[in-house]
């Protein structure tokens, strides 16, 4: 009896404060550090369901958010507005930590450890949300509607799907990978987008081992079979084969030491180098690694051919072609655009663009009452050089034809935050402030004798737009977009009344909110063997064993629940104790 009143109390404490409770969990799991702690509820997790007045469902706008993935999640976290009536709608009915899908690949995380039900994240917020899980293959942009069917329908006969309408539409539904049009890649390439994705390559692996270990199998065969060719330097590319490195060298070695000798592992990179995008150190030493490990990195190949054992590959120096026998390739060389965006941009004007171009607001362009994000989106960042009469009509304020530094410093704040670019170039220049932008022009007069008229002014802001930058489709991206959209629906009635945003250059009085500005919180690379190099702002790097517990407590603290954290973190430590499964299942 004394027990059973020992596990109510347990109990009774663990809803009472959850929050201790977790931190308890983790750091018992963690070994006795904690790794990390956010919680993952605290943007609505144990509100209650608002109970609106008799009427009020009608007054409610109808939200339509097309997909699950990093933005659309982040937005349907955060937004707590009771006010929404929201119909989400995707073909997976989870969340997916797509960051971890090397990792699944070689068994050091399941792929269940990575994975949220989309309800579970939903169901205890005040907002009214219900989800369908069905893939919309049409939208109406005309008369405001989406057009879905299940994917339980596999017959795909049409008598399942169905119509929804919208007050307002979310599109974050992602990218696929793009092939380049390229022969043989979607028959004979597997690709790491989604967890199934990850789940076949695992698969695959094991079924290259197997086979190569059987008595029949020649030696040239083997050396074939047991071929790993991964086309992309890319991040994804590049984590995949260090993960898939370990994997063959700390466990399957050991399981398959017949096989030993003929395991290989190809980088094909077009680009001068792999990881483009990180520091060049990180660059360096990544090329020096793999090159330790026996990982081939072949640079400036580009893939021009992909048959069912051979891909062809052409120098881009030389134009030299060569065929490479492979057993297994991974394709891993950017997104593309899917068809149901495709067909969407026919609609609305954007047909020769290769994403949905929206303004700095999330708004799609041409379209009313439309916001994408994510992968599927960009931001058209507007030119200075576009607005740059009106911008000095508003800051004229004396209308004497000609702008002061005074005047242009009281608009500077509303000119930068609508024009990112603006403060990136005085950046850049290594200018203070304006002053010195202008001084360049005008020579080194006095502070108070600067005095520019329209010419003058366009002159001195003509190359501003050359530090306009695209942002890169990658989750940290699109899980900010969403959590500021939402902020965003959050206060939509409040930011009509009190518009907070800046000045209208083009209009009058200021924009509803101030537009969406992405803060970069730098990012990894794992390079295998326990070694990661991380890039962080402030130019900022770190490369080695101790950036991987880096990596270990953000990866962790990024989990989009407390069930996913502590799975994945038990999968690190089981990974550790017992090694990588091999079975196929």
């Amino acid at each position: 009896m004394r027990g059973l009143n020992l596990y109510e109390k347990a109990s009774r404490s663990f809803h009472d404060c959850p929050s201790i409770c977790k931190l308890i969990v983790i750091f018992t799991v963690s070994g006795g550090s904690l790794l990390a702690y956010a919680d993952a509820n605290s943007s609505g997790g144990g509100v209650a369901r608002a109970i609106s007045p008799p009427g009020a469902e009608n007054k409610k706008k109808k939200v339509v958010v097309l997909g699950t993935g990093w933005a659309g999640t982040s937005f349907l976290k955060k937004l707590n507005n009771p006010s929404y009536n929201v119909q989400v709608i995707s073909p997976r009915n989870y969340f997916a930590f797509t960051p971890l899908l090397p990792s699944v690949t070689g068994g050091t995380v399941e792929a269940r450890s990575i994975v949220e039900p989309i309800r579970n994240i939903v169901r205890k917020k005040s907002v009214d949300i219900s989800f369908w899980e069905a893939e919309c293959f049409k939208i109406d942009a005309e008369n405001k509607k989406v057009y879905c069917r299940p994917v339980q329908d596999t017959k795909g006969n049409g008598k399942d799907e169905f119509v929804v309408e919208y007050d307002y539409l979310v599109i974050a539904m992602g990218a696929r990978p793009n092939t380049f049009n390229m022969p043989g890649v979607e028959e004979h390439c597997n690709f790491l987008k989604e967890v199934e994705d990850a789940q076949t390559i695992r698969r695959n692996v094991i079924d290259c081992f197997e086979r190569s270990s059987m008595p029949h199998i020649s030696d040239e065969e083997k050396k074939r079979i047991l071929h790993f060719v991964v086309v992309g330097g890319g991040p994804t590319g590049v984590e995949f084969a260090a993960e898939l490195h370990d994997y063959v060298t700390e466990d399957l070695f050991k399981l398959y030491p017949m096989v030993k000798g003929f395991v290989k592992i190809t980088l094909l990179e077009a680009a001068d180098h792999i990881l483009g995008m990180f520091d060049k150190r990180i660059t360096e030493f990544a090329e020096e690694k793999f090159k330790r490990d026996g990982i081939d990195v072949k640079l400036g190949s580009m893939v021009v051919k992909v048959s069912d054992k051979q891909i062809s590959t052409k120098e881009r120096g030389s134009g030299q072609t060569s065929s490479i026998p492979y057993g297994m390739v991974v394709w891993s060389t950017g997104i593309g655009t899917r068809p149901v965006i495709r067909d969407y941009m026919q609609q609305i004007g954007q047909g020769n663009r290769r994403a949905l171009a929206t303004d700095e607001w999330l708004r799609v362009e041409g379209c009313s009452d439309v916001y994408a994000l994510g992968d599927c989106a960009t931001i058209n960042q507007r030119k200075v050089m576009e607005d740059i009469a009106a911008i000095f009509r508003k800051a004229d304020k004396d209308g004497s034809g000609t702008l002061t530094v005074k005047e242009f410093q009281e608009a500077l704040n509303d000119i930068c935050e609508r024009y990112p670019q603006f403060e990136l170039y005085l950046k850049t220049k290594k200018m203070s402030d304006i002053v010195d932008l202008l001084k360049e022009d005008q020579g080194d007069g006095e502070r108070e004798s600067i005095e520019l008229n329209i010419e003058e002014f366009k002159k001195a802001l003509s190359e501003v737009d050359s530090e306009m930058k695209l942002l890169p489709a990658t989750a940290q991206v699109a899980a900010q977009k969403g959590t500021y959209l939402a902020d965003c629906f959050n206060r939509m009635e409040e930011a009509e009344k009190n518009p907070e945003g800046p000045l209208r250059f083009r209009g009058e009085g200021r924009h509803r909110f101030h537009p969406f500005r992405y803060r970069h919180l730098g990012q990894f690379a794992p390079l295998g063997g326990e070694q990661t190099a991380a890039q962080l702002p402030g130019d900022w790097v770190s490369i080695g064993h101790s950036t991987q517990w880096l990596w270990y407590s953000v990866y962790a603290s990024k989990q989009v629940s407390w069930r996913t954290r502590a799975l994945v973190v038990s999968d690190w430590l089981r990974r550790f104790i017992f090694g990588r499964d091999s079975s196929r299942i």
